[in-house]
């Protein structure tokens, strides 16, 4: 069985003070963030009017996501709990893949709502020079180092937050997200009932100019990293009041409310665009000056001058207050990393405000690497969409192997039809990953590698009796899956802005919006072929899962920690 790091002398606890309102607000916060700024352009420059299908796609596929994780939460609920889950089913091997998938999906969302922010106001008031224009001194649209300063003070402010408690984390969180969900709603409505062409759902060659080629292109260039954030309820669930009850309804609701705001907010966007510019194709649907901040373009040109004032002030806000949530989720997960024993205990320890303070910090210098010069919102968004899948993609797999093994369980909610839904949204997660391109595929794995490197070090550098045990056959699935998924990705028929290594072009150039790989697998063939692969790695991977009695016994070591974490006296 997995060992997990021991814990560190005169350590605090993690508190029980997160109630549903707040709970939802967490997961509500993080889905709307500056994907609804910026997610409606990509999407519809993509798949035209058929965005608007993108968008129910992606809602029903984190829907069913979202309910194999409220199973999971509400039947489990410890902090860093997408870090436990696997830990707990496939031992240490198999828990640092997902923990690892996790902490990069989280430790990268703060900067980069950071950075959408710092762009949407910059193109607003130039003068700021925060942005690059033009690739010359380093990739256009990548923060100035005047930018990147101010993306410092943002993060720092987040970081205080943090650090001050996670009740003040959930209610100032909750403040910015009424603001948040209003917003957006306004935008709706004022655009709906001022400017709003029918037509355009039919320009540009058509409803579907693209076929769904287009619609699944779509997927991870914003619309998949806007809908995400429904876990965030999860991740906090050992500091949640009555979690058997609250965690489900949280995640279910927050999903329901984003996706029905998500896909209102697309259709008033297309609505809204001047049809002039949809004459040649949606290459261009608004012009390069107003990419940055799209509906505030919209609704300047609509002559509703209140409206875009309100979109310039929720560039700060929305962006702000996901990044706020995902700083301090981020440090849940490294949390549970340094549980299971994955990397040194300092990371572990809780100071008096039942927050765990270094890895708060962590997570703070961490986020900050990603204000250097990479490429565009567009193209990180597609690369942690990658990590964010995956890591759900083990959601499913964990919760096969505990219902199989840790059936007597009280279960508050129960996932229907789990042998059906379970290995079908592993499917989906799959699918998902594959759209993003062999591209960002290859950079995600050189991430996975350098934390295996990471995590090798540190294993090797302990005593043995210390060591965290891997399990290997019940992880022996892992490395097949990410390889044969990688494999499909590059002889696949999608692609995306990170395409070159050191000057190497790893895929043909083709046309984003529609365009087909000249040589790759052929359209529907490359889905049925993931679905089977899919399918065979996911009834592999719950057959080598480790013995009832292994699961039992790692179940009942994370409780037990979290027993102790969540006692309310201090330690001398």
């Amino acid at each position: 069985m997995a060992t997990t790091a021991p814990g560190v002398t005169g350590e605090n606890h993690l508190h029980r003070k997160v109630g549903l309102r707040a709970l939802t607000m967490v997961s509500i916060g993080s889905i709307i963030g500056s994907g609804w700024l910026l997610g409606a352009l990509h999407a519809s420059e993509t798949a035209g009017a058929a965005s608007s299908v993108s968008w129910l796609i992606g809602g029903l596929v984190l829907a069913l996501l979202a309910l194999v994780h409220a199973e999971l939460g509400s039947t489990y609920p410890v902090s860093g709990g997408t870090a436990r889950f696997p830990f707990m089913v496939f031992g240490g091997l198999g828990g640092f893949t997902g923990g690892w998938m996790a902490f990069l999906q989280a430790v990268t969302i703060a900067p980069i709502e950071v950075e959408a922010s710092l762009g949407y106001i910059n193109a607003r008031f130039h003068s700021l020079g925060w942005v690059y224009t033009s690739g010359t001194l380093g990739t256009a649209g990548a923060l100035t180092p005047k930018g990147i300063g101010v993306g410092v003070g943002f993060m720092l402010v987040f970081t205080i937050f943090n650090i001050m408690g996670v009740k003040w984390l959930a209610e100032t969180n909750a403040i910015a997200t009424y603001w948040k969900i209003l917003i957006p709603t306004i935008t709706i409505f004022g655009l709906l009932f001022t400017v709003f062409h029918s037509s355009n759902f039919s320009a540009g060659g058509g409803f579907m100019p693209y076929g769904f080629h287009g619609v699944f292109a779509a997927l991870p260039l914003g619309i998949i990293f806007a809908l995400e954030g429904f876990e965030q309820a999860i991740q906090v669930g050992g500091e949640t009041e009555n979690p058997q009850r609250n965690i489900p309804r949280a995640v279910i609701g927050a999903m329901i409310i984003g996706t029905i705001i998500y896909l209102l907010l697309e259709v008033a966007f297309i609505g809204a665009l001047n049809p002039a510019n949809l004459v040649h194709g949606w290459a261009s649907p608004i012009t390069t000056s107003a990419a940055a901040g799209p509906y505030y373009a919209l609704a300047s040109q609509a002559g509703l001058g209140w409206l875009a004032t309100l979109l310039l002030i929720d560039s700060v806000i929305s962006p702000a207050g996901t990044g706020l949530v995902y700083l301090g989720t981020s440090s849940r997960i490294s949390y549970g990393l340094g549980r299971n024993g994955y990397f040194p205990g300092i990371i572990s320890w809780i100071n008096k405000r039942g927050i765990p303070f270094w890895s708060i910090v962590i997570c703070f210098i961490i986020g900050l690497l990603t204000f250097l010069p990479f490429p565009s919102w567009a193209a990180l968004v597609a690369l942690v969409t990658s990590a964010t899948v995956l890591m759900y993609a083990m959601a499913p797999l964990s919760l096969a192997g505990l219902r199989k093994n840790d059936p007597d369980r009280p279960r508050a909610y129960k996932l229907p039809a789990a042998s059906v839904l379970c290995p079908l949204s592993f499917v989906f997660a799959n699918c998902i990953v594959y759209f993003a391109g062999w591209s960002n595929v290859f950079w995600l794995y050189v991430l996975v590698v350098i934390g295996a490197l990471i995590f090798g070090v540190y294993q090797a550098a302990i005593p043995k009796e210390r060591r965290t045990v891997l399990d290997w056959r019940a992880a022996m699935w892992i490395v097949p899956w990410l390889a044969g998924l990688g494999i499909i990705s590059w002889q696949g028929q999608y692609t995306t802005t990170f395409n070159k290594v050191f000057g190497v072009t790893l895929n043909p150039t083709y046309n984003i919006g529609g365009g087909m790989h000249p040589t790759g697998l052929r359209e529907w063939l490359d889905l049925i072929i993931i679905a089977v692969f899919s399918l065979a790695i996911y009834y592999w991977a719950t057959n080598v899962a480790m013995s009832k009695e292994k699961i039992q016994a790692a179940v009942e070591e994370v409780e037990a920690e979290a027993s102790i974490e969540l006692e309310s006296h201090v330690v001398a």
